[in-house]
């Protein structure tokens, strides 16, 4: 029988060097969340709720409010925020989910995104990306 090889096992979809996207890149990332936010048939209405984003490879941090669908106030912060949702992610990660190539349940399934929100505030996140 013949050995099998180890990388050849690896799948296809593996990256030899991931993306990285750069701080500039997240900025305008959080921007385009924040309009895809805006934009959402279920914009969230009576939904008034801190909310901060972690990028975990840039030690970056958002700081943000969102009220009846919109996302405003948004600035960056070098400290860990205690806000009611809380997000961590990579920054290929927020630009995917901010050019709506990547859905928000299906990432925070396989452990793309942590959230750190009540049960309620998840379920109404979801359906508004």
């Amino acid at each position: 029988m013949d050995a099998v090889r180890c990388d050849s096992l690896r799948p296809t979809l593996w990256k030899e060097d991931p993306f990285v996207a750069t701080i500039d890149e997240c900025r305008a990332a959080i921007v385009a969340l924040a309009g895809r936010f805006a934009q959402s048939p279920e914009r969230g209405t009576g939904l008034d709720r801190s909310v901060s984003a972690e990028i975990t490879d840039l030690d970056l941090r958002f700081r943000a409010h969102l009220h009846d669908g919109i996302l405003d106030e948004i600035t960056e912060t070098a400290l860990p925020e205690s806000a009611q949702i809380r997000l961590a992610m990579s920054s290929d990660d927020l630009v995917s989910l901010a050019a709506g190539e990547l859905a928000l349940g299906p990432a925070w399934l396989a452990g793309r995104v942590k959230v750190h929100a009540s049960l309620p505030d998840m379920l109404r996140l979801r359906t508004m990306l």
